[in-house]
């Protein structure tokens, strides 16, 4: 099983920590293809690769060779949400995680959508919970 995580960079990167500990939770399930995006390392510049259109490309090849999304949307990013969309799009199910108690508003474009999987979750463990369900469907 091949996993796309998706998370916010350019967004901001306060959830960094959290991405990190959903990726190496992820792994119990499959190949995850984007774990940079758990990399303490990785700033909000998103200097993750050589150019916009470098990292566009690549992490389109990426999304297209998967068989899951599974995004963080707590912090809004316009780049989760392209990628959700592109997912969908394709016929990919799509698992998304927020947590309603953050100051951060979820996109309506997420919370209407009847084509992915939304779970609003409080610690770790109940986002952990909700990631065994998604793959044992």
């Amino acid at each position: 099983m091949k996993i796309y995580f998706a998370g916010s960079i350019r967004g901001g990167r306060e959830d960094a920590a959290l991405y990190l500990q959903i990726i190496e939770y992820l792994k119990i399930f499959g190949e995850v293809l984007t774990e940079h995006i758990g990399d303490p390392n990785l700033t909000n510049v998103g200097d993750d690769g050589s150019s916009d259109k470098y990292i566009h490309d690549r992490d389109l090849e990426w999304l297209q060779s998967s068989d899951v999304l599974v995004a963080e949307v707590t912090s809004v990013s316009m780049g989760v949400g392209y990628e959700i969309g592109r997912a969908i799009e394709t016929g990919k199910r799509v698992l998304c995680l927020f947590r309603p108690e953050s100051d951060k508003n979820l996109s309506a474009m997420i919370a209407g959508c009847r084509d992915l999987h939304l779970v609003n979750y409080k610690t770790l463990e109940e986002a952990k919970i909700a990631v065994s369900g998604f793959f044992n469907v």
